[in-house]
C-alpha cells in the first residue's frame, strides 16, 4: 500500500510579524519567538552588535505551530535589515501579508508512504516493511549538526519505533533533495508517519478478519502506556456495540513527546458519499497531569489541527509557486466541521510530559479508520476532501 502527504502551511491566525527598536548601542526585539537565541544571533549579524546588546521581548503569538521556529530568524531578519537600512531612525513595525505568509515556504514536507506485510501460516501478522521518502529540515541549516546518523529523525519519527509486537520488521527512509522550503509542523514526523503507520495497520487487520482494536490490544502487551490509553479510549467510545447504520467508529494510538495518546473517532457516512465526524474520544497519558484543564485544551486544540490537515489542507505547487494564496483557498477546518470530543486523562505517576503536540498525529487516522469500514477502502491519498 502507498499513502502520499502534500505540503502543509503553518497557516497560523496570527501572521509573521515583529517590531524592531534599533539604538546606537542596543537593539530591541518585539515578537512571538520559538527560538529566540536564534534571533540574537542573527540580528547580531546584521547590525554588528554584540548578542548581549541584543534584547529580546517575546511576546504572545496567535499561533505558532513550528513557524516561528526557523533557522535563520526570516522574518526577524528583514525587521532589523530594514532597522539598519533606516539607521534606527524610528522603531520598525513589520507584519508579512497573509499571502506572504502562505507563499514565502517553511511548509511541512512532501512525503511518501509505501508498506507491506506478511501473513503466517498460523494466521500472525509476521513481517512488517515501511518505507518513506521525505525532505530533511535540518539538512543545510545552521542546526544540520543535531541529526543523529544518516537520516534527520524528523522523517523517521513516529514510524521507527513501532511498538507493535511483529517478529520481522524493517524501516528505510530516504532523504529527497527538494529546493522547496519546509519546516517543522505541529508534530513534524508523527504527522504523517502516525496516519500512514495506523491506516495500514487498520488495513492489515481488515485482510486478516480481525478487530483492529483488538488487534492492537494483543499486539501492545509489552508496551502498557501505549495499551492502557487504548483501553481507556475503547471503553469509553464504547467499542464494539452495535451502531446504527452508516455510523462507524476508527481507532488509532500513538506515542510522540514521551506521550502516549489513543483516540477513537465515531463517523456518519451520507447518502450523497459526504461525511460528518461526529465525535472523537481521546486518552492521553502525559505523566502526571500538573494542570488537567490545560491537557484537555491542548489535545482538543491538537485534535482540530490534525482534522484540518487530512481533511482538507494542502499547497499545491504550479511552476515552483504555491498556488494558494489565503483563508479562502487554503482549506482549513471550519466550526461546523469540528467534532464534540472527549478527553480522558490517564495518570501513569510518571514525569511529566508534553501535551501541546501529541493530540494531532493519531486524529487523522482515527477518522480515516472508520471511514475504511463504512467505505471498504483506505484512504492513502490526502487531503481526503469532503466527500469518499
Amino acid at each position: 500500500m502507498e499513502l502520499e502527504f502534500p505540503y502543509l502551511a503553518h497557516a497560523t491566525m496570527e501572521p509573521l510579524n515583529c517590531v524592531v527598536d534599533l539604538k546606537d548601542n542596543e537593539c530591541h526585539i518585539y515578537t512571538g519567538s520559538q527560538i529566540p537565541s536564534v534571533d540574537v544571533y542573527v540580528a547580531s549579524q546584521v547590525t554588528g552588535l554584540k548578542p548581549e546588546q541584543i534584547f529580546i521581548h517575546t511576546q504572545y503569538a496567535g499561533g505558532s505551530f513550528g513557524r516561528r521556529a526557523v533557522p535563520d530568524s526570516d522574518f526577524v531578519m528583514e525587521a532589523v535589515m530594514i532597522a539598519k537600512g533606516t539607521a534606527g531612525a524610528a522603531p520598525i513595525s513589520l507584519q508579512w501579508s497573509r499571502e506572504d505568509d502562505m507563499k514565502a515556504g517553511r511548509y511541512r514536507p512532501m512525503a511518501k508512504h509505501k508498506f507491506a506485510a506478511s501473513i503466517d501460516k498460523n494466521g500472525e501478522l509476521s513481517g512488517w516493511h515501511h518505507r518513506v521518502v521525505s525532505q530533511s529540515i535540518l539538512r543545510g541549516t545552521p542546526f544540520e549538526g543535531l541529526i543523529q546518523g544518516p537520516i534527520d529523525m524528523a522523517i523517521t519519527e513516529g514510524g521507527a519505533n513501532l511498538p507493535y509486537a511483529i517478529a520481522n520488521r524493517q524501516f528505510e527512509a530516504h532523504e529527497a533533495q527538494v529546493g522547496v522550503p519546509v519546516l517543522w509542523w505541529r508534530s513534524v514526523g508523527h504527522s504523517h508517519n502516525a496516519y500512514a503507520t495506523e491506516v495500514f495497520f487498520d488495513e492489515v487487520a481488515h485482510k486478516m478478519g480481525q478487530d483492529p482494536a483488538k488487534l492492537r490490544q494483543r499486539l501492545l502487551q509489552k508496551h502498557p502506556r501505549h495499551l492502557a490509553v487504548l483501553n481507556r479510549v475503547l471503553e469509553a467510545s464504547n467499542w464494539g456495540t452495535k451502531l446504527e447504520e452508516n455510523v462507524a467508529l476508527g481507532v488509532a494510538v500513538h506515542e510522540s513527546f514521551a506521550s502516549f495518546v489513543a483516540q477513537v473517532a465515531k463517523v456518519r457516512l451520507n447518502p450523497n458519499r459526504s461525511f460528518q465526524i461526529e465525535k472523537i474520544y481521546c486518552a492521553v497519558d502525559c505523566g502526571f497531569a500538573v494542570t488537567p484543564d490545560v491537557v484537555r485544551a491542548q489535545m482538543e486544540g491538537g485534535i482540530g489541527y490534525g482534522l484540518s490537515a487530512v481533511l482538507g489542507e494542502a499547497i499545491t505547487l504550479d511552476k515552483g509557486r504555491a498556488t494558494q494564496n489565503n483563508f479562502y483557498d487554503y482549506n482549513l477546518l471550519r466550526l461546523p466541521q469540528m467534532p464534540e470530543i472527549e478527553v480522558h486523562i490517564v495518570n501513569s505517576g510518571e514525569a511529566p510530559t508534553g501535551v501541546g503536540e501529541p493530540g494531532t498525529p493519531p486524529a487523522g487516522p482515527a477518522v480515516a479508520n472508520a471511514l475504511r469500514v463504512l467505505t471498504g477502502k483506505p484512504l492513502t491519498k490526502l487531503p481526503i476532501g469532503n466527500t469518499v
